[in-house]
């Protein structure tokens, strides 16, 4: 019953704040690297967070899907040193009203896989609640029934290299259009790599890079913005005619749902 209720609030914090639903509506070209992207409109992506060093290194992405939690990569290492930051679009700009959260408890997948990079997912609980404002909203969490189909144009977001070899990652952030692969499109590249837990997208011109891991895949189901895929691997050059590839969401939900509900 515990249960029922907490997954019930977590819908309703959802619904209350409209998540998937930005504020401040993204703006998509040609629906365009982040190889190849663009700047993205400040704040357009509230969910999206950058989790960063004592120093202030950005090192991974993340979303935000409640007050509470943000969802990245396992492979990312999160600890509870380490800083969750909401609302930032330019990280050169002191003046943006961002809010610096503290990492409260870090949840990997059970059975992530280094080798594989199955079950490439952490939850992080912050340790106070963010403010939800126009500029800082969580983003719809794909269901364990939803389909998204090869061939679906999505967007992912980040502060990632702009090219593989670029000596630093973009102060603003980045998005990027690119379609969905079938997994059986995906093994024309990756082969056996690819497992059911994984979701691939791009080959089409544009690519997530280092920098971007643990952010976010969306796409939009009924014009709500729900999280397909988290940033995961791809290839280390970033190149734009080989897919990238994401944690797939849909296979993840019941552990998401079960470790929100136990905590």
């Amino acid at each position: 019953m515990a249960f029922l209720w907490i997954i019930s609030c977590l819908a309703f914090i959802g619904t209350a704040y409209g998540c998937g639903d930005p504020a401040i509506p993204p703006v998509i070209t040609g629906y365009s690297r982040i190889v190849n992207g663009e700047e993205a409109r400040p704040n357009s992506w509230p969910w999206q967070v950058s989790l960063q060093d004592y120093t202030g290194f950005h090192f991974c992405g993340g979303s935000l899907i409640s007050d509470l939690w943000v969802v990245t990569a396992a492979h990312c290492g999160v600890t509870t040193s380490h800083r969750v930051v909401l609302g930032e679009h330019d990280r050169s700009s002191n003046s943006e009203a961002i809010q610096v959260m503290r990492v409260g408890r870090v949840f990997r997948h059970p059975n992530y896989n280094s080798n594989t990079i199955n079950n490439d997912i952490t939850l992080i609980k912050l340790a106070t609640p963010a403010q939800l404002n126009s500029r800082v909203s969580p983003v719809c969490v794909a269901a364990t029934a939803d389909n998204f189909p090869g061939g679906m144009k999505c967007v992912t977001t980040g502060w990632g290299l702009t090219r593989y070899n670029a000596p630093d990652t973009p102060a603003r952030l980045q998005q990027a259009a690119l379609p969905l692969l079938t997994n059986d499109d995906c093994k024309r590249y990756w082969g056996s790599s690819i497992t059911d837990l994984m979701i691939c997208a791009g080959a089409s011109g544009v690519s997530s890079c280092m920098g971007d891991s643990g952010g976010p895949l969306v796409c939009q189901k009924s014009n709500i913005w729900t999280l397909v895929g988290i940033v995961s691997w791809g290839s280390g050059t970033c190149s734009t005619s080989t897919p990238a590839v994401y944690a797939r969401v849909t296979k993840l939900r019941a552990w998401m749902d079960q470790t929100i509900a136990a905590n």
